[in-house]
């Protein structure tokens, strides 16, 4: 006998059940709701049937990366594309692009690519081919421009000349104005295009426990606009403080003494620009996720051409000999601002001749709205915490504000400390997840 691994499905709400069949006879299909709420899942399921009746073979699969389309459209948690052709597709390589291929019931072989569409070379990846089936998962993270490196309409045009065309796209809201809207999703509605256009939010997923749902719901400061976008699936504008919540009452967040479960310490490292200082930010890596405490700070205050590198290798030296004197904690690494190179291999050589024994290297340099996305999750639960000695980090924290000419930025010309916002972020950026 031969054994099968069936796949867990829960049971789908009306919303959903609705949306997957209009995606059937709709060519724009776009699934727009809060975190956890079944968009995703939603349009795999429409993507696999949609697969078994197209007349095309070559079809597209695409994330802001190529890593978060195969986590989220191939594997879905197990509800994803190789699971539901389990036994019937393998993965491999088509004209040097990671894809999937898949043998129908009734209409033969057929190839998913799946690339990933977040930078602005990105639509180099799928030029050349012509594609069926569309389907994307967060859209509006995709890179989108008014020339031809579209992301966006460099796919539209590669389906062209499909028999059987279809997109189905899933994304988060967005800031109203987001060009996701004005120049798509809304753009073709008001145009009376073949829209299938559904919002949804996390009390429609039904496979999600009301205890489950109110542990998501948590991790979200009720009232601020990720709160309204991940957890209602509203669209809403970032506006005003960023961490409201740590600035009506620093002291919450606010130590005297370091967690007994902090295991090491991470250093994160910013130069400055033309008017701003350069900051050095230590942080204590908690075990068991149990989050971050920034432990000491430093800035070097100084407009450009002022501080030389002299000054940022010997203020760097300083900086990590009295966290070996403060602390019995090992100083792992130093994540340097990648900007400038050649301050970095000053430091390396100093750091070397002065027997430090913590590894450098560059910061990762996440975008800096998903930055400030983990930093308030941490707050939010309580998971982030500050010695009362860091000064500049709590001044920071407490004060950095919403960019009103930028929607989802932050203010940078001055008004608030954004360089030791940035050297903290370094320090733990790798190490917590989105």
């Amino acid at each position: 006998m031969i054994k099968r691994k069936t796949i867990p499905w829960q049971p789908l709400s009306q919303k959903h059940k609705n949306y997957i069949r209009n995606c059937m006879k709709s060519t724009f299909n776009f699934a727009e709701g809060a975190v956890r709420s079944g968009k995703t899942i939603a349009n795999v399921l429409a993507f696999a049937f949609l697969l078994e009746r197209s007349p095309d073979r070559l079809h597209l699969a695409s994330g802001t990366t190529l890593s978060a389309a195969l986590t989220n459209i191939g594997d879905c948690n197990g509800f994803g594309l190789e699971h539901i052709f389990r036994g019937r597709c393998r993965w491999g390589k088509y004209k040097g692009n990671t894809a999937l291929f898949v043998k129908t019931v009734k209409t033969g072989e057929k190839v998913v690519v799946f690339a990933g569409g977040g930078k602005a070379d990105s639509y180099k990846r799928i030029r050349g081919n012509s594609y069926g089936i569309w389907i994307a998962t967060e859209v509006n993270k995709h890179f989108i421009s008014k020339d031809d490196q579209c992301f966006i309409d460099e796919a539209f045009n590669r389906q062209l000349a499909a028999k059987m065309r279809r997109v189905l796209w899933d994304f988060n809201p967005d800031y109203p104005t987001h060009p996701i809207y004005t120049e798509y999703v809304d753009k073709y509605i008001a145009l009376g295009l073949d829209v299938n256009h559904e919002r949804f939010c996390i009390r429609d997923n039904l496979s999600i426990s009301a205890e489950r749902r109110a542990e998501i719901e948590a991790q979200y400061e009720v009232g601020s606009f990720w709160y309204r976008r991940s957890i209602l699936g509203e669209r809403a504008a970032a506006e005003g403080l960023i961490f409201p919540q740590f600035a009506a009452a620093p002291e919450n967040w606010t130590v005297s003494s370091v967690p007994d479960d902090v295991s090491q310490i991470i250093i994160g490292v910013d130069y400055g620009g033309n008017s701003s200082a350069s900051a050095f930010v230590a942080v204590g890596m908690r075990k068991k996720g149990n989050g971050v405490t920034v432990l000491a700070d430093r800035r070097i205050k100084g407009r450009k051409g002022e501080i030389t590198p002299d000054m940022i290798e010997n203020e760097f030296i300083l900086f990590v000999k009295s966290l070996y004197l403060k602390f019995d904690i090992p100083v792992t690494y130093a994540f340097m601002d990648s900007e400038a190179q050649y301050l970095t291999a000053g430091v390396v050589m100093a750091a070397r001749k002065a027997g430090l024994k913590t590894a450098i290297a560059d910061s990762l340099k996440k975008p800096i709205a998903e930055r400030i996305s983990i930093k308030a999750r941490l707050i939010s639960q309580h998971r982030w915490s500050v010695l009362k000695d860091c000064k500049n980090v709590i001044a920071s924290t407490a004060t950095q504000l919403w960019d009103p000419h930028d929607p989802d930025k932050r203010l940078d010309n001055g008004t608030c400390d954004i360089d030791t916002a940035d050297a903290e972020e370094y320090a733990w950026e790798r190490f917590i997840r989105w």
